[in-house]
């Protein structure tokens, strides 16, 4: 029987850079979830008789808005929801799905690297039928109607069992319980050479923090492409990913880092996140970061059989280092700078305009999906170590010597008080006219934005994007507040000096790093409005 359900609105379902985050028992508020339910489904055009996917990373809540969202489906006319056993799917794998199935779109139940159980994180995610987020014209659409919603629907007292694969009824709708890796696992095959990398003899250590990566990971890594028995750490995906914080950053996933700097380290090291769509790399004595891990792997991605036809574009977000820019224009194709976000580059995809994409938040992907793809970054790593016979150090040492280096670090000021972070950047756009041609220590001010991006596919413009102060000779450094926390604000620095080729490439990053954190400081004030002498995180 579907019933109709009085609510009010609450004043603060404003979705973020992906997805409405907030604290546990913040959903746990009496119509919560299902408010934002509701207006995702008021505002999907054609929705009646129409497939959803719904998933989630397995993080405490996900069971019980999986089932909630399934019987409100039911009570708003879609036809069949395919969704994951145990409610699990990671990111990834639910854009292969939504694209598989033909479905309307999704729902994706995670607040992706924050941390999660009763007293942390949960989100949730509505992605479009090309399988990635949805654009900010039906977030704000979303955005509009939760703060009219006045009753949602719901089909009561209707069983769910998430864990029995096959089809089952809620009213008269077919809710399909699939297996959650098989139809990734089997697209993965097709992309990248199994049969070389097994036979490369590799070893590996990857890190699944407890979070949805690691049935995928051990069903790959250890089943498919035969790694040893205990590749796969940390493989059970737990409600509150085993009390720890599943970010794969050289703070969360120290105890790999520590492996590959160990004498007897395996060949390659990575992790992946909450959701599966971020990585860390990590070769035997060195880690890649993020920035140089997108630049690397378009340089190389030829080596897959995915690519082997070559790349019609790269696209990066703007906080993301230029390095991609330089592999780019030596291999003749375009590289798009977009603001941080994975729905901006789902038009250049779509539009056959890009087909790598990369951010420095360890989010990287192509065009199989609509999402950033942690493991299909860690496979064409393998691919390529397997194609050339190189380790991950030779390859970046090769890589640099081609191209320069960019060398990088992203400065995290995590729970700042909200008004001095907005305060900050106030301070910063008020100033940003007299800063060209001002000089601080050996640096010179070439130029300072707020940035805009102008979409080439549909015109649109997306503004106040974050700040950038550009040097002389190719170094930056970007102000930028997060949009993927859930208390305060989180102000991100990120700190650029390109070496050109010929030049220092071996040097530690913080030291080469030094007089563009001194220059943040002094055009910023950090230290005066957060009262913050150092960072949270470096990555």
């Amino acid at each position: 029987m579907i019933e109709t359900v009085r609510t009010t609105p609450y004043g603060d379902q404003k979705p973020g850079t992906s997805g409405l985050r907030k604290k546990v028992r913040v959903f746990q508020q009496p119509h919560y979830a299902a408010n934002f339910i509701q207006s995702v489904f008021d505002v999907i055009d054609g929705r009646n008789g129409s497939t959803l996917v719904i998933g989630g990373d397995g993080r405490f809540l996900n069971r019980d808005v999986a089932v909630t969202a399934i019987r409100m489906a039911a009570a708003n006319g879609f036809a069949r929801v395919v969704v994951g056993q145990g409610a699990i799917l990671s990111t990834p794998a639910a854009s292969h799905m939504i694209r598989q199935r033909g479905a309307i779109g999704g729902l994706v139940l995670s607040a992706s690297h924050n941390p999660g159980g009763p007293d942390e994180d949960f989100g949730i995610k509505y992605n479009v039928a090309n399988g990635g987020p949805a654009p900010e014209k039906v977030t704000d659409a979303i955005v509009a109607r939760t703060a009219a919603i006045d009753r949602y629907h719901i089909v009561a007292d209707a069983a769910v069992d998430l864990d029995t694969l096959g089809a089952q009824h809620v009213g008269d709708m077919v809710v399909e319980v699939v297996d959650p890796v098989a139809a990734y696992a089997d697209l993965m095959e097709t992309l990248f050479d199994f049969p070389l990398i097994r036979a490369a003899g590799l070893s590996m250590a990857f890190d699944a923090m407890h979070a949805v990566t690691g049935p995928y990971a051990v069903e790959i890594l250890e089943r498919r492409l035969g790694f040893a028995a205990g590749t796969v750490r940390n493989g059970t995906p737990l409600e509150d990913f085993g009390g720890h914080h599943p970010d794969p950053n050289l703070v969360h996933a120290r105890a790999l880092y520590d492996t590959m700097m160990a004498a007897d380290a395996p060949d390659f090291g990575a992790a992946s996140d909450g959701d599966g769509d971020r990585n860390l790399i990590i070769g035997r004595g060195i880690f890649i970061t993020p920035s140089d891990s997108l630049a690397m792997l378009a340089a190389n991605a030829h080596l897959a059989p995915g690519y082997a036809r070559g790349l019609q574009g790269i696209a990066r977000s703007m906080p993301t280092s230029a390095a991609a820019d330089r592999v780019a224009a030596a291999l003749g194709i375009p590289c798009f700078e977009t603001p941080t976000g994975w729905k901006f580059f789902g038009n250049l995809l779509d539009a056959g305009m890009a087909t790598i994409c990369g951010e420095e938040s360890a989010g990287t992907g192509s065009d199989h999906v609509r999402e950033k793809d942690g493991l299909w970054a860690v496979l064409l790593w393998l691919n390529i170590l397997a194609a050339t016979g190189k380790s991950a150090a030779i390859i970046a040492q090769d890589h640099w010597a081609r191209f320069g280096r960019n060398y990088y670090a992203r400065h995290d000021y995590e729970g700042v008080d909200s008004a001095a972070a907005e305060a900050l950047m106030a301070g910063l756009r008020g100033k940003l006219a007299d800063l060209p041609g001002e000089r601080i220590g050996s640096l010179l001010i070439a130029a300072a934005n707020d940035f805009a991006y102008h979409d080439p596919t549909d015109g649109s413009v997306s503004r106040n994007q974050g700040i950038r102060i550009l040097f002389d000779g190719g170094s930056r450094v970007v102000f930028r507040l997060s949009g993927t926390g859930t208390s305060g604000a989180t102000l991100r620095v990120y700190l650029e000096r390109y070496e050109p080729v010929g030049g220092t490439l071996d040097a530690d990053t913080t030291a080469m790093l030094a007089d563009i954190a001194a220059a943040a400081e002094a055009i910023a004030g950090i230290v005066a409005h957060t009262g913050r002498r150092q960072p949270d995180v470096v990555t």
